[in-house]
Order: C-alpha cells, then sequence, then structure tokens
C-alpha cells in the first residue's frame, strides 16, 4: 500500500507537471512556425507604409515650395559635401575619388562637427527635416533599398548603389505590367502596392512597395529581404525549444524533489487512517508541520478521539436510519393513496362536466330550461373541485408550516353566535334544530380565523350526518387553562374501526364513496393540522342517539 499510493501521486504530479510543460513548448513552437513569419512580415509591410506616408509628406511638402524632387535631392547632397569636405582630417580627393559615389558617402547636411575629435553627429530633430535624411533613416532601421525616378525624365533621383540599375529596371517593369517570379500582393493602396516577389538572381524572397508619390511625377520602388525575417523565426524556434528542454529537465528534477517531500506526509497519514479503520484509536499523528498536512494530521488526531467517545451513539444512529426508512416507505405508501384518492374524487366532477359540455355542444338541449340545468351541474362540479383544490392547498400550507397561526384574543362564544348567523339558511333547509345557549363572553389566545374554519367544518359535518330528531347542539366547557368546545348532532354512530382514520385525508365511512353530501373527506384532516398547528387536541365520540366532535383551545387570561 505504501508503495503502491506513494508512486501514484508522484507520478500523477509528475506526469501533469510534463505534460503542461510539453504542452507549452509544442504551442509557443507551433504559433512560431506558423504564425511568427507572417506576423513579422506583416509588421514590415506596416513599416514600409510608415515609410512611404513619411517621405511622401515630406516631397509633398517640397512640391508646395515649388522645386522639383530632383532639385532637393541635388541641393541636400551638395550640402552634405560641403559639410563633409570641411570637416578637419578630411580631403575630399581621398574620400571620394569618384563624384559618382557622393550621394552614398555623404552625411546629411545638418551634420555638426564635434570641436574636440572633429566626428560629425547628426541630430535626429534634423535629419528630420530633410528628404535624404528621413529616407536613410528608414533604410537604416528597417533595411530597406529605396529608388526615386523622375517619371517625366526616366532619370534616376536616388540610386541605392549596386542594386539602383536592377531595381529600376525591377520597378520599369511592374509598371509595363509585367510581374515579377512568384508575386503575392499584401496591400494595394491608390498610388502604391506591396507585394511579395521572388528574386530569380539571388533566389531570395522580397517585400516590395512600388509606385507613386503623390506629386504623380515620382515612381519609386523600395525592396526589402524577408531572408532575415525567415532566420529570425528559424533562430526563435531553435531558441525557444532549446530553453524548454533545460527548463523541461530541471524543473522535471525539481518536482521528483518537491512530490517527495509531499508523499512522505501523505504515507504517514494513510498508515494512520488504516490504524483508525481497524478501530485503534491510540494511533496518533506526531508532525509538527503548520501547513494542509499538519492540519489534516491534526484533524484526524481530534477525528479519532471523536470516533473513540462516539462509537457506541453510531448503533442509536442505525435504529433511528431504520425507522426513518421505515418512515419513509410508509410516507411514499400514503402518497401513493393520496394521488389515488385525488384522482378518485377528480374523476367523477371531471367526467360529468365533460358529459354535459358534450351536450351542449352537440346541441341535446334546446330548450332553455335543459340548456340552464346542464350549465348548472357544470357550475355545480367545477365548484367542487374548487373547493376541493382550496382545502388541499390550505392542508398542505398547514402541513409545511407556511400557514402559522396568529395567535390573538378573541370571545368563543361570539364566533360560534356570529357562525350559526350566517349558516341559518342551510340550517333551515336541513331541518336541524340548533342549541346553543351562552351567558357571557369566554375569551381565548388562538388564530380566530383558522378556529372559525374549524368550526364551520364541524357545522358543515354535523348537518350532513343529522339523523332521527335532527338536532344539533353546541356548548363549550371552560377550565382554568383551556377551553373545550363540543358539536353534537343526532344519528348513525360511527364504527369504531373508523374513528382513528376520521382525520386521514379522503377517508371516508362510506365505503362505497358516494357523493351524496358533496364531501371529500379533507376537511377534518384541516382541522386536525389547525389545531396541532395551535398545539391543542381534537377527537370524536359516539354517544347515545348520536356523535360529539370536539375540540380544546388555550384560555386567556391576564398573565397570557
Amino acid at each position: 500500500m505504501k508503495s503502491s499510493l506513494k508512486h501514484s501521486i508522484r507520478h500523477r504530479i509528475m506526469l501533469i507537471f510534463v505534460g503542461l510543460m510539453a504542452t507549452v513548448l509544442f504551442a509557443v513552437w507551433a504559433i512560431n512556425n506558423w504564425w511568427l513569419e507572417r506576423y513579422y512580415v506583416d509588421e514590415k509591410r506596416k513599416e514600409m507604409e510608415e515609410a512611404y506616408e513619411a517621405i511622401d509628406a515630406v516631397v509633398m511638402k517640397k512640391t508646395i515650395d515649388g522645386v522639383s524632387i530632383g532639385d532637393v535631392i541635388a541641393g541636400e547632397l551638395q550640402s552634405e559635401w560641403e559639410i563633409w569636405s570641411r570637416s578637419p582630417g578630411h580631403r575630399q580627393e581621398e574620400i571620394f575619388p569618384d563624384d559618382t559615389q557622393k550621394e552614398f558617402e555623404t552625411p546629411s547636411p545638418q551634420a555638426e562637427i564635434d570641436q574636440e575629435d572633429g566626428t560629425q553627429t547628426l541630430p535626429e530633430e534634423n535629419l528630420e527635416q530633410t528628404l535624404l535624411g528621413t529616407i536613410r533613416e528608414y533604410g537604416d532601421k528597417n533595411n530597406i533599398n529605396m529608388v526615386l525616378i523622375d517619371s517625366n525624365t526616366g532619370a534616376t533621383v536616388l540610386g541605392a548603389g549596386r542594386d539602383s540599375d536592377y531595381l529600376v529596371q525591377k520597378v520599369q517593369r511592374y509598371v509595363l505590367g509585367i510581374p515579377g517570379k512568384r508575386t503575392l500582393v499584401l496591400k494595394r493602396h491608390e498610388n502604391y502596392v506591396i507585394e511579395s516577389n521572388y528574386d530569380t538572381r539571388f533566389r531570395s524572397s522580397y517585400m516590395e512597395s512600388w509606385g507613386f508619390l503623390s506629386d504623380n511625377s515620382t515612381l519609386f520602388i523600395m525592396s526589402m529581404p524577408l531572408a532575415s525575417i525567415r532566420e529570425s523565426v528559424m533562430l526563435t524556434n531553435r531558441f525557444t525549444t532549446f530553453v524548454g528542454l533545460i527548463a523541461l529537465v530541471f524543473g522535471s528534477i525539481l518536482m521528483y524533489f518537491v512530490t517527495n517531500r509531499v508523499t512522505n506526509p501523505l504515507m504517514r497519514l494513510a498508515v494512520l487512517s488504516k490504524r483508525m479503520s481497524e478501530l485503534d484509536f491510540e494511533a496518533k499523528y506526531e508532525g509538527t508541520s503548520k501547513d494542509e498536512i499538519g492540519v489534516l494530521g491534526r484533524s484526524m488526531n481530534t477525528l479519532s478521539d471523536k470516533l473513540k467517545e462516539t462509537i457506541g451513539a453510531l448503533q442509536n444512529a442505525n435504529q433511528q436510519l431504520q425507522h426513518d426508512i421505515e418512515e419513509k416507505i410508509q410516507i411514499d405508501e400514503m402518497r401513493k393513496e393520496f394521488i389515488a384518492n385525488v384522482s378518485h374524487e377528480l374523476k367523477t366532477p371531471i367526467a360529468l362536466i365533460q358529459g354535459y359540455a358534450e351536450g351542449l355542444g352537440e346541441g341535446m338541449c334546446e330548450d332553455k330550461e335543459s340548456r340552464d340545468y346542464y350549465c348548472e351541474v357544470i357550475v355545480d362540479e367545477a365548484g367542487k373541485m374548487n373547493k376541493m383544490v382550496k382545502q388541499l392547498l390550505t392542508l398542505s400550507a398547514l402541513e409545511f408550516g407556511s400557514d402559522t397561526p396568529v395567535l390573538e384574543r378573541f370571545d368563543i362564544h361570539g364566533l360560534i353566535d356570529d357562525l350559526l348567523g350566517s349558516v341559518r339558511i342551510l340550517l333551515g333547509q336541513k331541518d336541524a334544530e340548533v342549541m346553543f345557549d351562552f351567558q357571557e363572553p369566554l375569551y381565548v389566545l388562538a388564530d380566530e380565523f383558522k378556529i372559525e374554519e374549524v368550526m364551520t367544518n364541524y357545522l358543515n359535518n354535523a348537518m350532513n350526518h343529522l339523523e332521527g330528531e335532527r338536532i344539533i347542539r353546541i356548548w363549550t366547557e371552560a377550565y382554568p387553562e383551556r377551553v373545550v368546545v363540543r358539536v353534537f348532532n343526532t344519528g348513525n354512530p360511527i364504527p369504531e374501526e373508523d374513528i382513528g382514520n376520521l382525520w386521514t385525508k379522503f377517508y371516508k365511512v362510506d365505503k362505497a364513496r358516494t357523493r351524496s353530501y358533496g364531501g371529500s373527506g379533507i376537511g377534518l384532516s384541516i382541522v386536525k393540522a389547525i389545531l396541532d398547528a395551535h398545539h391543542q387536541s381534537c377527537g370524536v365520540e359516539n354517544v347515545k342517539d348520536g356523535v360529539v366532535f370536539w375540540f380544546s383551545l388555550q384560555r386567556w387570561t391576564e398573565d397570557s
């Protein structure tokens, strides 16, 4: 176990590290190999565009002043030559035996002579003010060879040394519509175009920009070798690969020692956990480190102590778990029964509504009396379903504790009297004789609205089961801390085997589940839930000539 765990963790960390390093190295190599050259070429293209804009701006400034580009170049070359020839330690004959080389070997006219050593410097701000200075700046910085040609005379205004004639011939062919070999247009502008061309003479690719300056009389061509870009990419890839391999090797060695320092404490914890699994709670972690492993070790020591103290309680927990499982099974059975009951209760009204609605739709009721009867049945059945749904919602809210009672002081005698007054018409329809006498108010502490619902359910239940003398009698019994309200009705007794189930949802003593009273078997369940929420009790008793339903409430006192 020790060797297996140790090598497993170490190997995983090593593999992850080496894999990440190799992935990063390959990704960098791939990016450099496939996109770096394109990036370089794009940057060089931008530099050519920048060079064109800078040179064109100087040319347009000179053109606006009415000076031709040839004169500008000649004047700047002459000024450079005069400054250079006056510099100490130099003679014109020694430096330029051939006058044709002056244009390539002279500094700018703004060059300054150092008084101490006779060297010349060219201030950057002055360099940018001359056409030659601008061309030299971009040529030296970006390795760009440039040739300017007067398109009116065909004369070369500015050459590029040994390659001057060759570049002149190339641009003349381009203007005549003779493209170069392996030409690829990189960017096309209004006055010029930037291309990549293969030079058969040197067997190399060049980036070339050619066209006209904005004076429309000066033809130009700029040439930049692309071989240096490819060489830079190759060197970058080689250097990146070399450095990456070195980092991979040294990183792997370092990770080997780091993982060793991590796995050794883990092995001690593994041995400790194995002894604990064998109920050896005397095993302790003895490390002193304050990192995560040390925290884990001390936590395992605490766990060992807790397990030693609470191992006996696990048996009680198992018993409780078994009880919970049995309770869950019972709840599942109740849920199934609940669904079956709801389906049964809804099946009849839905069938009636559907049947009568189809009759209306098919024109079976031509006279108004029949149509009114059909509509009355539909409305009545829909009302029963609506009432049952509301009762189910009320019962669910009570059972899940989302509809907690609001306790307040009220007169229970007054509530019963008002309720009897509101159902007087229904009592008359049932031929019921109600007996309820009270002398003075009796105050209780409860939710008046919910207790009114309890009394309504009891009273409806009494009216629906009246038999014999058809008497309903209501009375209260006052005790020091509680009040008991009882509702009696004459009628048949409830079978003893059914009394305990009366408070269960959808339970009916009538096994045939007839619809004589329109009840759904939910009312008494709501009564039970309301009184449970009040922490009070309710019940039913068979008495002589009838049945008594009762419930208790907390009596209100000055100390309540």
